[in-house]
């Protein structure tokens, strides 16, 4: 095997990178490692080009349960299937970064595939983004690379920033913050933020860290390129005809700006669209649609962006900094639903619903990044009349899973825990339609919802979506709340969700090679003021989540019980709990610790609750209980039945207040008495007294001439004789 090897430190530990000839056929191909965790990167470009308006890149990011040293999968599949949302969100971090970078003209297909080789306390994705940055820089494959990243955490208590954090680190209870930056030259093109309430000063320094870390990695790769990389392949572009030019001008210039500048929406952009790929099929046969397509396009583009930064225009005519008009609803759908929520903002419309399930409806995640159940999902999804069009519906695609995943992680900080709130929540958000950042709607109608649900979440969350016109560096427009053409021309769509006090989650991507830091500070405290108005907007319609959870939803009753006692609640084969999930039509979830979660409806839970409270509770002598049933006679006394499988003995002598002749006279099978804990013996027998709960029970069978005397004192006098031995079972 032919090996070289490049190392540097990075947080204390070495970044390795090593060149081999293992994927040979690969265009360009790399391994990193740091730590025990290793990916492969490979980078292929086709030698043919294909036909359409847009660059082919795809990158695959493939998890191998190996990596984490275990077998997973389900019982009967061991093989890997579909990516997991993880790898999904991976894969999307590396395409985010290298995209922007790549020459937007080419058609040749370029595919990237990270493969995890190993995986243990340092999480792959930042691997990924390097190793495709020296896979792609080092092969022949034309791309203005490199570009780097790096993981920033922090505690709560502590001001400094942790370099590329462990899962350890980051799982940690007073873990506040997760930051992944990705850039290059002093720029940031890629940004993902999960964190707990931290203000826009803690993520601007945390930014400005990683610039500098970014800038280490950056001399590293500069100089693994130089050494080992490849001459860059010169690809052909097609070119403009010079025909378009007049053309446009003729047909398409007189009503541009006008239609450019209609309002809100693409409606004017596309009519004119269509004027002039008709007047290109009629008057230039022979020119390509893809290039005709592609020249309006410039044109749209280098307008917007002029109108922007010389005359402060946006295309609705809006004020740089204005949020579009604003509509929030709480319930009202349909009762069935536990919990919903409608959020407009300008022609973007989302709708949210909320079900509330018991802990057992938690989803398992088994893969091998993350492990263990998940009880906060929220899932998003994009239908294609939400833009005007016509589609395939059904499945997810990578839009749609990253869109929901980020606006699950914006809620999160602010959801109950589970030991006050033990319910699964799931949220459905669909995008009804979209005229610009439905994944930060997507956060304000599900704030909607879990308030409507009355859920007790701390603070409402809102979010909103900045973009940027830019000349350059000292010439640019941050434009608040981008609507589809800004959105579709702009340079950056940066979203930014969170509380009144500090963000929860960031998203930022670019189409530029990157932004700077003063950019991104000025979209911050632009995004901040944008967030309040929402929130006002949301308290203004719900003030505080609702007082009662829906009726409709299920109710959770839990209680704790000792260790050793599980055993005894789940039965043989799960016979006894099984038994009781039937009898009442609840669900039992039991945990190692001993917390029992048991979910029902129509009283279902009390019901069960009522009978494993019994089954495992500790009975103290003087407890009374009302209506215990008689379950035998003996010559010496009755048993009674006092919890789901606890009886206890009443001797004869404490049925009543004189001298009993037979049990019999007084009671039989069935009936219903109260009774009195006199004592538990030091064999956990209990001994129960009637006469103790209610001297005159018994006052209708008194024979006549019977001597009434007072009660013994409890634990006093005899236990009548030998009698079975019987215990709470």
């Amino acid at each position: 095997m032919q090996k070289k090897e490049f190392s540097v430190e990075i947080g204390g530990k070495p970044l390795v990178a090593q060149f081999t000839d293992l994927a040979d056929q690969a265009t360009g191909s790399c391994i990193v490692r740091y730590g025990n965790t290793t990916v492969l990167a490979t980078a292929v470009m086709s030698k043919q080009t294909r036909d359409g308006d847009w660059f082919p890149l795809t990158v695959d990011y493939e998890e191998r349960f190996y990596a984490a040293g275990q077998i997973l999968g389900s019982r009967f599949i061991r093989r890997e299937g579909r990516p997991t949302e993880e790898a999904i969100l991976s894969g999307r971090i590396v395409d985010r970064t290298i995209r922007p970078l790549f020459d937007q003209r080419m058609r040749n297909e370029v595919q990237v595939v990270i493969t995890v080789l190993s995986i243990a306390e340092d999480d792959p994705d930042v691997l990924s983004v390097i190793a495709a940055s020296l896979a792609l820089g080092t092969s022949e494959i034309p791309w203005n690379g490199p570009v780097s990243a790096v993981r920033l955490g922090k505690k709560v208590a502590d001001n400094n920033f942790i370099v590329n954090p462990s899962y350890t680190d980051r799982n940690a209870e007073d873990a506040d913050l997760d930051l992944l930056v990705c850039g290059k030259d002093g720029l940031v093109n890629m940004i993902e933020v999960g964190s707990k309430e931290v203000s826009e000063g803690v993520l601007t320094a945390g930014l400005e860290e990683s610039l500098k870390l970014i800038e280490t990695v950056q001399v590293f790769q500069n100089k693994i390129i130089k050494e080992i990389g490849k001459p860059k392949k010169q690809v052909e572009f097609a070119e403009m005809p010079k025909e378009f030019d007049a053309l446009f001008t003729e047909t398409i210039k007189p009503s541009f700006i006008e239609s450019v500048f209609s309002g809100p929406g693409k409606a004017g952009i596309e009519s004119l669209k269509n004027t002039w790929i008709t007047a290109v099929s009629e008057k230039l046969p022979d020119a390509s649609s893809a290039l005709a397509d592609s020249y309006f396009e410039e044109q749209v583009n280098d307008l917007l962006h002029r109108e922007a930064i010389e005359n402060n225009r946006r295309p609705d005519g809006r004020g740089f900094d204005e949020i579009r008009p604003l509509y929030a609803q709480a319930g009202n759908i349909s009762p069935v639903l536990h919990g919903s929520g409608i959020f407009y903002r300008g022609g973007t419309h989302i709708f949210s619903a909320l079900t509330l399930g018991g802990p057992g409806e938690a989803m398992v995640v088994d893969g091998m990044e993350v492990q263990g159940k998940k009880r906060f999902m929220h899932h998003y999804n994009f239908p294609p009349f939400s833009v005007g069009e016509t589609g395939r519906m059904g499945g997810m695609n990578r839009r749609m899973i990253g869109h929901g995943a980020l606006a699950e992680k914006a809620l999160m900080p602010v959801l109950p825990p589970k030991e006050t709130f033990p319910y699964t929540i799931r949220i459905v958000s669909e995008a009804f339609a979209s005229n610009g950042s439905t994944s930060m709607g997507s956060v304000c109608g599900s704030t909607l919802a879990l308030m409507d649900a009355g859920i007790p979440i701390t603070k409402p969350v809102a979010g909103i979506a900045s973009g940027l016109m830019m000349e350059s560096a000292k010439k640019y427009k941050v434009l608040t709340d981008i609507q589809g053409p800004e959105d579709h021309h702009g340079d950056m769509d940066f979203k930014v969700a969170g509380t009144r006090d500090g963000v929860t989650a960031v998203q930022m991507d670019v189409k530029v090679n990157g932004v700077t830091l003063e950019m991104l500070t000025e979209a911050f405290e632009k995004a901040k003021k944008a967030r309040f108005q929402i929130i006002e907007v949301i308290e203004k319609e719900i003030p505080k989540p609702r007082a009662e959870l829906n009726p409709s939803a299920p109710q959770i009753l839990s209680l704790k019980v000792k260790v050793d006692q599980i055993g005894m609640i789940i039965g043989t084969g799960g016979k006894t709990i099984n038994g009781i999930m039937e009898k009442t039509g609840a669900e039992i979830d039991i945990e190692d610790d001993g917390s029992v979660f048991i979910t029902g409806k129509n009283g279902s839970a009390q019901a069960a609750y009522d009978i494993v409270h019994g089954m495992t509770r500790e009975y103290l002598p003087g407890e009374r209980f009302d209506e215990a049933e008689v379950t035998r006679l003996m010559d010496f006394g009755a048993f009674v039945k006092i919890g789901y499988n606890t009886e206890g003995l009443v001797h004869i002598s404490e049925m009543a207040p004189w001298r009993v002749n037979q049990v019999s006279d007084l009671v039989k099978e069935g009936d219903k008495v109260p009774v009195v804990i006199r004592e538990i013996d030091e064999k956990g027998r209990v001994n129960l007294s009637i006469k103790l709960a209610d001297q005159h029970f018994f006052d209708a069978k008194k024979p006549s001439g019977t001597e009434v005397y007072a009660p013994r004192e409890q634990g006093s006098g005899p236990r009548g004789g030998d009698r079975p031995h019987h215990r709470r079972r």
